[in-house]
């Protein structure tokens, strides 16, 4: 089924967004990305090695493929360092989209949500298609809205930790609150917390971890795949509600003894 989502002016038909990290080599990348199904892919520009070329070159693999690159500011904890970063990419001639990550503490890898707040803003005024790596708060989610991004991308759990979504109710509440597409971004473990972020209305999900550092990696990408698009068919479907007390499968009226006879 047909299920097309817009980010900034790139169309994309999976709702998955995986990353470039941690795989054991360039082959396992290649088929994990391929199991994925994902069209869009993010890299990190401050790990990229600017100096390979030919068959080593990841950036020549993806461009050759067709993959939208989704350029991102890992490992800058400051304004200054992400809004270079993203410079950086549009001069590399990759950055149609960027996502901005200014992390606030090295243990947590928590966004610092005032300084992501301010390389937003800037970048988004020099033209960058901005999504910006947020915290689970709807109030700066909308914050992040109000100044023009794209789209706003609040963690589930802490980056790699695989705990899952861990506020879902704020999930809901962010997704209530903006227009802008909402994707999960960090912390899912499994093929079941896909599902749930897609079951809660979000637009997408972006991950590295569950499937990089899985046994099978790409195993885990062709999980991830099924399991974002279960979410997404079941928040189409409209789930039931929930009720306190049973309700019969098939309807006791006529039935033969019944006290609905």
């Amino acid at each position: 089924m047909q299920d097309e989502w817009k980010l900034g002016n790139h169309s994309l038909r999976s709702r998955l967004i995986v990353g470039t990290g941690k795989y054991r080599d360039l082959d396992e990348t290649k088929a994990a990305l391929e199991a994925s199904g994902a069209d869009m892919v993010t890299v990190a520009v401050r790990r990229l090695d600017l100096n390979a070329s030919g068959g080593d070159s990841l950036i020549r693999y993806l461009k050759e493929r067709g993959y939208t690159l989704l350029p991102n500011t890992a490992g800058c904890y400051n304004v200054e360092d992400a809004v270079r970063t993203c410079r950086l990419a549009r001069e590399l001639g990759i950055a149609g989209l960027v996502k901005v990550e200014v992390l606030g503490d090295p243990k947590t890898l928590f966004p610092d949500v005032v300084q992501t707040l301010e390389a937003s803003r800037i970048l988004v005024k020099e033209g960058f298609t901005v999504l910006p790596y947020t915290s689970d708060d709807p109030i700066t989610a909308k914050k992040l809205e109000d100044i023009g991004c794209a789209a706003v991308m609040p963690l589930a759990a802490p980056i790699g930790s695989g705990l899952g979504i861990c506020n879902r109710y704020n999930i809901e509440i962010i997704r209530q609150t903006v227009a802008v597409p909402v994707i999960v971004d960090a912390g899912v473990g499994t093929a079941s917390d896909a599902s749930i972020a897609m079951e809660l209305g979000c637009d997408g999900v972006l991950m590295n971890t569950a499937i990089a550092g899985a046994r099978e990696p790409v195993r885990m990408a062709h999980a991830m795949r099924l399991a974002v698009e279960a979410g997404r068919e079941a928040f189409l479907a409209g789930r039931i509600d929930k009720r306190l007390y049973a309700t019969a499968s098939s309807p006791l009226s006529g039935v033969i003894g019944s006290k609905q006879s």
